[in-house]
């Protein structure tokens, strides 16, 4: 195949070659990052009508073997395989990871946890920060660290579509739990686990200063809240912690405020762009 002369050097033919590969995942999300910079109405979803035929047929070949793979690997993860495509991620991305960025990990774990659309969200209250995924490498990187167990229970403070805890069920042997105030996001969360079947990954609509925290082992931050919200939620956290060890994981500005907390623990000073583990309680 050759492509259009508005893309001379966006798939030379070697890479053509092996396209279809499961392991070209990352070639073809550069291809695709490299048709929507040219054409940016394919970026927005819309009909791929009007772009040159060489260019809609290597774009049809992109999703046909990224749905393929998609399938193999939603397979795998009903089968009991996440653990071991875990540890395949990981090696295949940076040691440690950086950057708060997105990219072709993001592409491929969106692929196969197939999250659906929850539509428009309303509004947020105050102090409550608008939903971001965590970048996958991040979830990746630090669902490792923490080593989790059969007798761990991760909670995520500020779900969104889940994509922390459905990772947690579906590549270690915890339970997990996120927690959201957007019921379309918990809805859709909900769906991405029935399909996959993670029955240990379970998802609240609620205001997480309600919850109930008491079977968590881990907490999972990526900067929810800020402000008064968020120090209700480190009060709350720090009762917990005074009567039993648990640790918490911390993504974005809110890990500065993490780190300020006299009751927190670290082995080594955060780093901006990773997430931060600290530990807590009696034995902390």
């Amino acid at each position: 195949m050759r492509l259009s002369a508005d893309l001379p050097r966006l798939a030379p033919d070697p890479v053509i070659g092996t396209l279809d590969a499961p392991g070209a995942w990352r070639a073809r999300a550069e291809l695709r990052a490299g048709i929507e910079a040219r054409w940016p109405e394919v970026a927005d979803g819309e009909a791929i009508a009007g772009l040159p035929a060489d260019v809609q047929a290597l774009w049809r070949r992109l999703d046909r073997a990224d749905a393929a793979l998609h399938r193999r690997l939603r397979a795998a993860v009903r089968a009991g395989a996440g653990p071991r495509l875990l540890e395949h991620w990981r090696a295949e991305t940076e040691a440690p990871p950086g950057g708060e960025g997105y990219d072709a990990l993001d592409e491929l774990v969106a692929g196969v946890l197939r999250s659906p659309d929850p539509g428009e969200v309303p509004a947020l209250p105050p102090e409550m920060v608008f939903y971001q995924p965590t970048p996958a490498r991040h979830v990746l990187d630090m669902l490792l660290r923490l080593n989790l167990h059969a007798g761990d229970v991760l909670v995520d403070l500020g779900a969104g579509l889940g994509h922390v805890p459905l990772l947690a069920a579906a590549c270690t042997a915890a339970r997990a739990v996120g927690i959201e105030i957007a019921p379309a996001y918990v809805a859709s969360a909900r769906s991405a686990a029935r399909a996959l079947g993670l029955d240990r990954a379970h998802f609240l609509a609620q205001d997480a200063r309600a919850a109930d925290l008491s079977t968590g082992t881990v907490f999972f931050l990526y900067t929810p809240f800020r402000g008064t919200v968020l120090r209700a939620m480190l009060d709350a956290l720090r009762a917990e912690a005074a009567h039993r060890n648990l640790r918490l994981c911390s993504f974005g500005p809110c890990t500065l405020a993490l780190a300020d907390e006299p009751w927190l623990r670290t082995d080594a000073p955060p780093v901006a762009d990773r997430v931060a583990l600290f530990h807590a309680g009696p034995a902390a």
